[in-house]
């Protein structure tokens, strides 16, 4: 009998997709740094962009055979280096860059906006960051690289648990042990360390690796006690070296590939024991089989050489222990590919398509393109799970927390089945920046000077630590109540929303308890707002396709709306807060009369596509302006009649082609729309008007960086005397600047009456939310924001205009009549020049009178 068992991966092969089934349009970047530049989860892709200090995100699957949107997500003010998904929350992306810190975002859930600002910033450290990974067992663990030195993060705390400084030279990589007990590193003096962080700062074991100082990687083979490193020789030979870290003191096998000049980028799956390697700028894909536990060596050199005690006189004989089974390389197959690689990430094992005997699949970056190579194992029949190829693997619940790590504990991820009958549907969301930090500035008395106070200190944020609300779960939305400036609603993607009280005077200290919290959704909240007229009532949308209404005042639900398809993309309260619209990712546009009825009053279709919009009621509320996307992804805005929406928009204006979704803000005082995205440098001004041809544009504002967000402030914040007729807060990169919009007039000592007409007391509630939800309606009074010392332009003295010129008949009536004349034949002698001036002819050459024929 054969003693050794033949492996089930030995007939694997490489299967490349159709140009279909790429995910073009895309720019890489050319990045240099020791990082993958492409890293996958069961949810996104990220990829370096061309763009400095910006990711590519691209979902995972298409949908519905759709074509997948490139979004991107504006990092860092430099290059990123590295970035990391976490192993349990899918959603959760670490990033690492030049300009020294880490930041760890929160993606959004499919056909929603790239966030605009990280859920935490770790550092700045000593260094750039070279390399990141998070913690295979443990969530909220990270780890990190910059120059020489190792840290070890617990990020829901932002504070380091440790750092490992053994290292003479700059760092190449970093791996963690599948356990999560130990750390492996390769650094660019030539050595290969291991560590255990929790036992002490520096290195328990190292050893030379490569005897090429160039770019080396160094991977964990699962959770044995076996390690691949992959290198470059003295003679600068690309080579795979296999070690045993309990032999530590040379490598158990060497394998020389070529003398490509690209340094190597490894993938390794423990399940299977497949290793894929590609080389930077080559479109060559090797992969072998390294099972940890195979003893046959089939290829290059073994060090075979066991350890034995020596003998000692008089004492009994040892038994011989079995030395460690020695690694193998074997190869399996080769993949040529159209692109040349510039990055390289494995999928996740839960995303494979194991019907279909998928055991691996990675993802190639190229310039424009992500390839997905799809590794397959040839069965007979497709239709049965092969359990064989597709032991149980790591699911996505940690095994512990940060602390408890650090503090010893050392369980294990528990493992799952790949079955598609038995794998598990529960999602995880890490706590570690579901404690959004919410600056929850006081914004004083209510009434005209609402926010003067803040914008009235320019200048630099202290460096002290600024009070915060630690939420206690992922922020979906927020919302201020326009009748109580203390109160803030803040809806979770723990499906609750929390409304938490702020002191007189601001936050002092961090709050932690909110006043109250309103269960009813099932499933995580998009997006909450006031009611305009009525005090204590609030709406919420979620992903359970419902929309509910709110009774604050008793802490329940009030009422429950129906007849959404898909993800509620936007919603709208009418200014007179008797209905209240909504758009949604089916393509639908409703309208509900609440109090009357949970069922759609009415329907129309809406924007193109699933890739958001946004809805606002314009002129007095009898109509609806409404921002999205066109079939050929162009941004554009409709303009529907309340009262007929199944008669579809009036009128569409395209304004043009980007990724982000259009934000409206419409000043109902003057009818002018302000339109702006995510990402944007310019912001759209129109007039609305009721009447043909709807749109009337006005000049746009343009900044010179894209902007991060951009918000209005209430029109009572305006500054009259310069004609300011809308005043919003662009986010930038590391700014908070005031844009005002003026419009230009000549009699600024007057008041314009006719832009600033009586606005609505916006700060005032018409009526309780009881009475309105009894079927009783309020109109709120209005105001005028004249100053007292200013008159109203429209009763400015009329004056007749100065002459500018003195009429010539005044200046005739001084001169006698001989005068007159004379001084009229000379102004026409004048005009026709002077006589004796030469003609512009006399000047042209001839020809002499002899030589005419």
């Amino acid at each position: 009998m054969n003693r050794f068992k033949a492996s089930k991966f030995r007939h694997t092969e490489a299967r490349l997709p159709r140009r279909e089934a790429w995910i073009g349009g895309i720019r890489a970047g050319s990045i240099t740094s020791c990082g993958n530049h492409v890293k996958a989860s069961c949810r996104w892709i990220a990829f370096n962009a061309e763009a400095a200090g910006v990711l590519g995100i691209v979902p995972l699957e298409c949908k519905d055979g759709g074509k997948r949107t490139v979004s991107q997500l504006c990092c860092h003010s430099d290059v990123v280096t590295d970035f990391d998904f976490s192993p349990f929350d899918q959603l959760l992306l670490a990033t690492g860059s030049a300009d020294e810190t880490v930041k760890v975002w929160r993606l959004p859930e499919s056909g929603q906006d790239m966030p605009s600002n990280a859920g935490l910033t770790l550092g700045p450290g000593g260094g750039p960051v070279d390399v990141l990974q998070f913690h295979p067992t443990a969530d909220g663990v990270l780890a990190s690289g910059a120059g020489k030195r190792v840290t070890i993060w617990d990020v829901g705390q932002q504070q380091p648990l440790t750092a490992l400084d053994s290292h003479e030279d700059h760092l190449q990589s970093l791996a963690w042990k599948r356990d999560g007990r130990l750390l492996g590193t390769s650094c660019k003096d030539k050595k290969l360390r291991i560590f255990d962080p929790r036992a002490s700062p520096t290195a328990s074991q190292s050893v030379p690796g490569h005897e090429n100082n160039k770019d080396s990687r160094l991977l964990w083979m699962g959770s044995s006690d076996c390690l691949i490193s992959v290198g470059f020789s003295q003679m600068r030979e690309r080579e795979v070296k296999l070690w045993d870290m309990r032999q530590f003191s040379r490598a158990m096998l060497t394998v020389a590939l070529d003398t490509s000049p690209g340094a190597a980028i490894p993938l390794y799956d423990a399940d299977t024991g497949l290793l894929v390697l590609a080389g930077k700028g080559e479109n060559l894909l090797y992969c072998f089989e390294a099972p940890p536990a195979q003893p046959a060596l089939t290829q290059g050199k073994q060090d075979t050489s066991r350890a034995r005690l020596p003998a000692v006189p008089g004492a009994l004989p040892l038994p011989v222990l079995p030395a460690p089974r020695p690694p193998c390389l074997s190869p399996v197959t080769q993949c040529r590919t159209e692109g040349s690689t510039r990055g390289l990430a494995a999928v996740p094992r839960l995303a494979l398509d194991v019907m279909a005997c998928e055991v691996l699949r990675v993802l190639q970056l190229t310039d424009t393109a992500l390839v997905p190579v799809s590794y397959l194992v040839p069965r007979k029949s497709v239709q049965d799970f092969h359990e064989d190829l597709f032991p149980d693997c790591a699911g996505m619940l940690p095994a512990t927390g940060a602390q408890a790590w650090w503090a010893g504990d050392s369980q294990q991820v528990g493992r799952v089945s790949l079955h598609p009958a038995r794998r598990p549907t529960e999602t995880f969301t890490s706590p570690v920046i579901a404690c959004t930090r919410l600056q929850a500035a006081n914004t004083g008395d209510t009434g005209p000077t609402d926010a003067d106070w803040s914008l009235s200190k320019p200048g630099r944020l202290p460096d002290t630590a600024v009070p915060t609300i630690q939420n206690g779960a992922a922020v979906a939305d927020l919302s201020w109540d326009p009748f109580d400036p203390q109160r803030l609603a803040v809806a979770g993607e723990d499906t609750k929303i929390r409304l938490w009280q702020i002191p007189e005077g601001g936050l002092r200290e961090t709050l932690q308890e909110p006043k109250a919290v309103l269960r009813g959704h099932t499933e995580k909240i998009y997006s909450i707002r006031f009611h305009p007229v009525a005090s204590d009532i609030l709406v919420s949308s979620s992903y359970d396709m419902t929309v509910r209404i709110w009774e604050l005042s008793a802490g329940q639900q009030a009422l429950c709306l129906w007849g959404h398809t898909d993800q509620i993309f936007s919603l709208s309260w009418s200014p007179d807060g008797k209905k209240l619209a909504t758009v949604s990712k089916d393509g639908r546009l409703r309208l509900y009369e609440p109090r009357r009825s949970p069922q759609p009053q009415q329907e129309a279709p809406g924007p193109e596509g699933g890739r958001g919009a946004r809805l606002v009621w314009v002129c007095g509320g009898d109509y609806l302006l409404v921002s999205g996307f066109d079939s050929r992804s162009e941004r554009r805005i409709l303009l529907y009649r309340a009262q007929a929406l199944p008669d579809g928009p009036l009128s569409v204006l395209g304004l043009d082609v980007a990724p982000s979704t259009l934000l409206p803000f419409y000043d109902e005082d003057t009818g002018v729309v302000f339109l702006t995205g995510k990402g944007d440098t310019r912001v759209f001004l129109y007039e609305v008007t009721p009447e043909p041809p709807y749109f009337l544009e006005c000049n746009s504002f343009t900044s010179n960086e894209p902007h991060k967000g951009f918000v209005f402030l209430p029109k009572t914040v305006c500054e009259v005397r310069e004609v300011e007729f809308a005043r919003a807060l662009r986010l930038g990169q590391s700014t908070l600047e005031p844009v005002a919009f003026h419009v230009p007039r000549v009699k600024k000592e007057y008041f314009q009456d006719d832009i600033y007409p009586p606005t609505r007391v916006w700060w005032e509630p018409a009526l309780g939310g009881s009475a309105w939800l009894a079927g009783k309606d309020g109109q709120q009074r209005r105001t005028s924001l004249r100053p007292a010392d200013m008159t109203p332009v429209s009763e400015a003295p009329k004056e007749a205009p100065a002459r500018k010129f003195v009429p010539a008949s005044v200046y005739l009536e001084e001169k006698s009549d001989e005068q007159k004349k004379e001084e009229l034949l000379n102004a026409m002698v004048a005009r026709l020049g002077n006589r004796d001036d030469p003609l512009p002819q006399d000047s042209f050459e001839g020809v002499d009178e002899d030589e005419w024929d």
